[in-house]
């Protein structure tokens, strides 16, 4: 367990995320799901992230079936993450503004089938709404009882500062892992300065850092990496290079490739948690796994001159795939 910055949440540090189950990658078979996220919750995670984006409805329903029973036992026990703020296929995909904020948050309760939400975080800057009218409709939430902390996900340093500057920051949800660290000296480094609780997202590099994909790998029409570059052509040849290199080095630790990239971004200063999405109880095992494995300065480095070579990627946006 560990303190999520000034948030004062104590949190595992692994949390289940769930973008996975919500539309974006394709079909998959619900059970299974919700097996895997009961599965997290018995081998001790207690954190669990969604967001209203999601499928609008359904991650968050599926979320709700799966923790009810404990959730209606023992809310306690549990933290909530979901996020609101945009709304895709529209001609405002990035909406942080007042009225769209609270819709979000009573569409997500009541999807959850929740009183309040333990934490709720802006999914996307929004250039249009001043984040003054953001921060203060987010601290009328929390004064109404309906969320109990406040985050935001995928801002820049100066978005953190300028709505730092209204309302605290409890927390930053950035993606974050070792083929994508832009984050690094930029909010990353305001959230380690500022005791900003940072749970990073896609940290297997939606895929990339599994160990599982080839050249030759394809993906659903359904699945938003069928049109991302970082899934294709040289990119692709490249970083499956140092894939195989980290796998090696891996094995060496008697960890996976996944378990490696799991605990190099919980070894990294300022984050606290790693966001990882499964489909099947084995999954999460293994990714559970990987908070124990315990990297010395000297793996680190060796980390560093084996990703040295891979070409940085992006991922998906509300205007669509970098």
């Amino acid at each position: 367990m560990t303190r999520l910055g000034r948030s004062g949440l104590d949190v595992s540090r692994i949390a289940f995320g769930t973008w996975q189950v919500g539309g974006d990658w394709g079909d998959f078979d619900s059970e299974s799901a919700i097996a895997a996220i009961r599965r997290a919750h018995d081998l001790g995670v207690n954190f669990f992230d969604t967001a209203q984006a999601y499928g609008f409805g359904t991650a968050e329903q599926l979320l709700s079936r799966a923790l009810g029973t404990e959730l209606k036992r023992n809310r306690e026990s549990i933290v909530i993450a979901t996020k609101g703020g945009i709304n895709p296929g529209t001609d405002r995909p990035r909406d942080a503004s007042r009225s769209w904020l609270r819709h979000g948050v009573e569409e997500s309760l009541r999807h959850l089938d929740v009183d309040y939400i333990d934490l709720y975080q802006v999914h996307w800057p929004d250039s249009a709404t001043p984040a003054e009218e953001t921060a203060n409709a987010l601290q009328e939430l929390v004064d109404e009882g309906k969320i109990r902390h406040v985050g935001v996900s995928n801002y820049t340093a100066a978005q953190l500062a300028e709505f730092d500057a209204i309302r605290p920051v409890e927390t930053l949800q950035p993606p974050y892992h070792l083929l994508r660290r832009s984050v690094e000296q930029d909010s990353l480094a305001y959230a380690r300065e500022h005791d900003i609780g940072v749970l990073a997202y896609s940290v297997l590099g939606s895929g990339l850092l599994t160990g599982t994909l080839s050249q030759q790998s394809t993906f659903a029409p359904g699945d938003w990496r069928s049109h991302a570059s970082a899934f294709r052509g040289e990119s692709l040849r490249r970083n499956l290079e140092v894939v195989d290199e980290l796998a090696s080095f891996a094995a060496s630790k008697n960890a996976s490739v996944s378990q490696l990239a799991i605990a190099w971004t919980l070894a990294q200063p300022g984050v606290h948690v790693a966001i990882v999405g499964a489909r099947r109880p084995g999954t999460i095992e293994a990714s559970i796994a990987g908070v124990d494995v315990q990297l010395s300065e000297e793996d680190l480095a060796e980390i560093e001159r084996i990703t040295a070579p891979g070409v940085p990627v992006g991922g998906a946006t509300p205007e669509g795939i970098e």
